[in-house]
């Protein structure tokens, strides 16, 4: 018989609003799991037992009532779901990767977990992340690291790192994430599962901490295409005071349901080569690349190769941006001494950006995204770009992190994730399939970047993949 952690998210939603599965005995399953397995994988930050077995109670009484009253529950109804600890819960520690932010502890939710909230899932704590999500990988003065489940040496990667190593070692089913420069998608990658950046303003990142530059947003982290989709349904939609809103999906419609649709034949552009100059690409994951656009093609797609011209400018303007958005964290004076050297370097960094530059970085952002939307995936384009997410396999714990040469540490940053930053700057949807496994039994995660406001082809697409070649039943040995 399967153990609870193997059902996917949307199996147990549905054991749930049958009567055959208690909320309360999933979210203690899954208590015992992060009690026992949690000190190997680095996953939470701040656990809250007591929260979730009120939440879990409270869906429980939820469900019988619904099951008498004959009436529809949220689709991931008394389901665990995880909070990245750069987001806001109130009455629970949000230390955002900070020593700094110890013991910082707000008393208003953040739109994401408000709707995670009144979906009537169920919080097990807060997840790992770097110090304020500024590299790709989760290392920290708070907690030890994130480690993928697949090499318990090797980093979960970051800054969704925690919810990645959550989902991967199943401690949870799905997982809250974000990204601004490839922060869902670089752990979907090294951890195994399929995660979704949205296009710019299809979730809320508000309301205290509005992203205005439009790198950051939430999404899920998750097992399955299916289960994916299904938390994105949870998440999205437009908040007042949001600065973006993305197209809305026609009426009726959801991203789940796209999960279940056929994506019809694309067009597909194959990317293997950096748009970053000087930067390797690993051969495993050249070598995924290619046999993912080969399956592509038995799938019936029009599979073409593609060439961007590397430039140095995008990577100039991003670092611009990054820097200020450090610069701007909200660091109490005392704390300046406690943050991590390269915290200190791109907080000094962004204080020496004028608001020129700054605007002048934006507009390249503006361009770039011109440039695709009118050049590359017009209609009657490209309708996806397939490219690797990563330019290597998962990396040791340590080995990207440079605390005497902070410069040269961002730099081995850019050089490890050159791809996933481009739809940041951009603003359009991307997602990282974990399709390719390389000798080693490691993960190596393919990604699709697609039109800006269209996950429904992306999901689709991604689901046409996992039923040609599934990968739920890889688990890590701890699993």
């Amino acid at each position: 018989m399967p153990e609870l952690h193997d059902l996917t998210a949307l199996e147990q939603a549905g054991a749930i609003r049958s009567g055959e599965l208690s909320p309360v005995e999933l979210t203690e399953h899954y208590l015992a799991r992060i009690d026992r397995l949690d000190d190997a994988l680095g996953a939470f930050l701040t656990r809250t037992p007591e929260i979730a077995r009120k939440q879990a109670a409270e869906a429980e009484s939820e469900a019988a009532a619904a099951r008498r009253e004959d009436r529809e529950l949220p689709p991931l109804h008394g389901v665990p779901v995880p909070v990245k600890d750069l987001n806001q819960v109130a009455g629970v520690r949000c230390t955002m990767g900070s020593r700094a932010l110890a013991d910082h502890v707000p008393t208003v939710d953040d739109h994401v977990a408000g709707k995670l909230r009144a979906a009537g899932t169920v919080l097990l704590g807060k997840t790992n992340t770097p110090e304020f999500g500024l590299p790709c990988y989760t290392e920290n003065g708070l907690a030890p690291p994130a480690r993928t489940p697949w090499d318990l040496q090797r980093s979960a990667g970051g800054s969704s790192g925690g919810a990645a190593a959550a989902v991967a070692g199943g401690l949870a089913p799905v997982a809250h994430a974000s990204d601004g420069g490839g922060s869902i998608r670089i752990p979907a990658s090294v951890c195994g599962l399929f995660g979704i950046k949205p296009s710019r303003g299809r979730v809320s990142s508000g309301p205290v901490l509005h992203d205005i530059t439009g790198l950051s947003t939430s999404g899920p982290l998750a097992r399955t295409v299916a289960d994916a989709a299904a938390l994105l349904d949870v998440l999205a939609g437009p908040m007042p005071g949001d600065p973006y809103a993305a197209p809305a999906l026609p009426p009726g419609d959801t991203f789940a349901g796209c999960a279940r649709r056929a994506p019809g034949r694309l067009r597909v552009a194959v990317l293997t080569d950096a748009p970053i100059p000087g930067v390797e690409i690993h051969p495993d994951c050249r070598a995924a690349t290619a046999d993912t656009a080969a399956l592509l093609g038995e799938l019936g797609h029009q599979v073409e190769e593609l060439a961007l011209p590397a430039d140095d400018g995008i990577r100039y303007a991003f670092t611009r941006v990054w820097s200020v958005m450090a610069a701007n964290r909200p660091v109490p004076p005392e704390g300046e001494e406690l943050l991590m050297p390269l915290t200190r370097y791109l907080r000094a960094r962004g204080a020496e950006v004028s608001g020129t530059d700054f605007a002048a970085a934006q507009y390249a952002f503006r361009m770039l995204a011109q440039t695709l939307a009118d050049g590359l995936m017009p209609p009657g384009g490209y309708d996806v770009i397939l490219s690797p997410t990563v330019a290597r396999p998962p990396v040791p714990v340590g080995a990207l992190r440079d605390d005497a040469d902070p410069q040269a540490e961002f730099a081995a940053i850019g050089a490890f994730t050159p791809f996933t930053a481009l739809y940041n700057a951009t603003g359009q949807p991307a997602v990282s399939i974990p399709l390719q496994w390389n000798a080693d039994g490691l993960p190596l995660g393919v990604m699709l970047g697609g039109r800006y406001g269209d996950e429904a082809t992306l999901i689709s697409l991604s689901a046409q993949l996992e039923a040609a070649r599934p990968w739920i039943g890889r688990k890590p040995e701890l699993w």
